[in-house]
């Protein structure tokens, strides 16, 4: 990302993703067509992947968020268990990971009772073993991403 101007542009749309053109034109000094062109680019080259609503936990039902780590039971079994998990919804993220355990999940769900039935399925649907830490409060999350450039 060499260009400042895409880089002004990214930043602010990671921080707010519901700027208008006219917005993000004041914001970067480009008239709106000239943003509207290079959020185009930005898209098409895939820099920018999609747009989306963050929804409140809380406020949907899924208050009880968690990281599972999960690790093979059986060392030589296909390493597929992203794919296994996949029809799992409260599964909001799958990480590979180094270190002892393979992947880290992180989950939402309404209940400690839906928690204990989402470690259970887990551990069928991937052949695995889970170690799981609850997550008692969440201080900042979605956060920007900010672009880094070359040395200008």
């Amino acid at each position: 990302m060499d260009d400042s101007v895409d880089r002004a542009i990214l930043t602010a749309i990671s921080r707010d993703g519901r700027a208008t053109l006219s917005q993000l034109s004041e914001a970067v000094g480009l008239s709106v067509s000239a943003v509207q062109s290079r959020l185009r680019r930005l898209e098409t080259r895939g820099v920018i992947s999609g747009y989306q609503a963050i929804l409140d936990p809380e406020q949907v039902g899924t208050p009880l968020s968690a990281f599972i780590e999960i690790t093979p039971l059986d060392p030589a079994q296909p390493d597929n268990a992203p794919e296994l998990l996949e029809h799992l919804d409260a599964i909001e993220a799958c990480h590979s990971i180094a270190g002892d355990a393979s992947y880290m999940l992180f989950v939402r769900v309404p209940s400690p009772r839906a928690l204990e039935e989402l470690v259970r399925d887990v551990r069928l649907a991937a052949n695995v073993s889970t170690r799981t830490t609850v997550v008692l409060q969440t201080y900042y999350e979605h956060r920007p991403i900010i672009p880094v450039g070359s040395a200008e």
